[in-house]
């Protein structure tokens, strides 16, 4: 079969000082983020927020922070956020997920880490990354992207 390649560029990017950050959390991590929102409350209330259902409407409950609040995962609230990061609306997530209960929405989920990771946007899956997320020296300033260029091989699929 003949690999076809295909070659893209990633526009720079500017992520202001102020930043809109995802927060979403499975069910048994929403007491771990609420806990680390409530902890990081001074660094977070200088951003933006959004997140995905329970996660959104807890963190907002026990911390008073203003949380734009989207459709639960499996309802489409992981799309929502992925489709966000697409228009640049987007320029973080913190997502606490449990890598031990699969989730009836995976095929959601991974896209959404995908979307993260091809936009080239900061993403903390467990609580150590968003803390080096949260205090790095990027927090509180502009951050803009370096242009990249990328390759994908793909290989199309047999007819047989």
């Amino acid at each position: 079969m003949k690999q076809i390649n295909y070659t893209y560029s990633k526009v720079s990017k500017h992520i202001k000082k102020q930043k809109t950050i995802a927060l979403i959390a499975h069910d048994n991590q929403k007491d771990e983020i609420v806990i680390w929102a409530k902890q990081n409350k001074e660094i977070l209330q200088r951003h933006f927020l959004c997140g995905t259902g329970t996660t959104a409407k807890l963190i907002a409950e026990h911390t008073s922070l203003p949380v734009t609040r989207y459709q639960s995962g499996p309802l489409g609230g992981d799309q929502q956020i992925g489709a966000r990061i697409v228009d640049g609306e987007i320029n973080m997530v913190v997502f606490f997920w449990d890598p031990f209960e699969n989730q009836g929405h995976d095929p959601d989920i991974k896209a959404l880490l995908r979307i993260a990771v091809v936009y080239d946007i900061p993403i903390a899956t467990n609580r150590a990354t968003a803390d080096f997320l949260l205090t790095s020296q990027y927090m509180d300033s502009d951050y803009r992207m370096k242009d990249v260029q990328s390759t994908v091989h793909l290989v199309p699929i047999s007819d047989k």
